[in-house]
């Protein structure tokens, strides 16, 4: 398992209602609510920001196919919108996206881009299978630690922190399987191996040092 971002997107709230700061690569943006629903519409609300997805991306995937095709498109545009429809206990969302092309362009070409439209990478996440598992991120420190070791490095493990270790699991299972005893295998693979998965652990439940010679 390889995560998208190296780094998490990690976002914060304060005591102003709604006011959400989200730190991305290149620095921070803020996500907010309408004054109509009580924010003050200093940012994007979720919503615009999940369709602002899908919107950019579309773009970019048409204008990196009409630059490989070489044809003459000097402009797009699109519009995206949402509305959700309730079904007994079920929430149907539905997302309308509507593409403005030049008007140069052949019917062919037309349709071949509709099409590279909805093969676009947030187009596929949005229709595909998504799970959004939840977690309980800890901070403070703990006293009990245990120690795993394959004599070059030593892999410290924090049981209190611990809440994914299935990410472990999924990631290098040779060494980190929760059915056994110990469940931490120093010896299923090598130490870069090692240590690339312990660096992925977001909690800070795993760490690692190098044993002295």
């Amino acid at each position: 398992m390889t995560y998208k971002f190296e780094k998490p997107i990690h976002a914060e709230i304060g005591t102003e209602r709604f006011k959400v700061s989200i730190e991305w690569r290149n620095g921070t943006l803020i996500a907010d609510e309408p004054v109509a629903n009580g924010g003050k519409d200093l940012g994007p609300d979720p919503f615009t920001l999940l369709l602002s997805s899908l919107a950019s991306c579309t773009l970019a995937t048409l204008r990196m196919y009409i630059d490989h095709k070489g044809w003459d498109v000097p402009e797009l545009k699109v519009n995206v919108n949402m509305f959700q429809q309730t079904k007994g206990e079920e929430v149907f969302t539905i997302i309308d996206r509507d593409i403005h092309f030049s008007s140069n362009i052949t019917e062919e070409q037309r349709n071949k881009l509709l099409e590279v439209a909805g093969k676009c990478p947030i187009s596929k996440l949005l229709k595909g299978t998504t799970d959004i598992r939840t977690y309980l991120y800890h901070e403070e420190t703990s006293d009990k630690k245990i120690n795993y070791t394959n004599g070059e490095i030593t892999v410290e493990w924090t049981p209190d922190f611990c809440k994914h270790s299935g990410r472990c699991v999924m990631g290098l299972p040779t060494v980190f399987d929760i059915n056994k005893k110990p469940w931490i295998n120093m010896q299923g693979a090598d130490t870069a191996a090692i240590i690339a998965q312990v660096d992925k652990c977001p909690t800070g439940a795993l760490k690692y040092h190098y044993n002295k010679k």
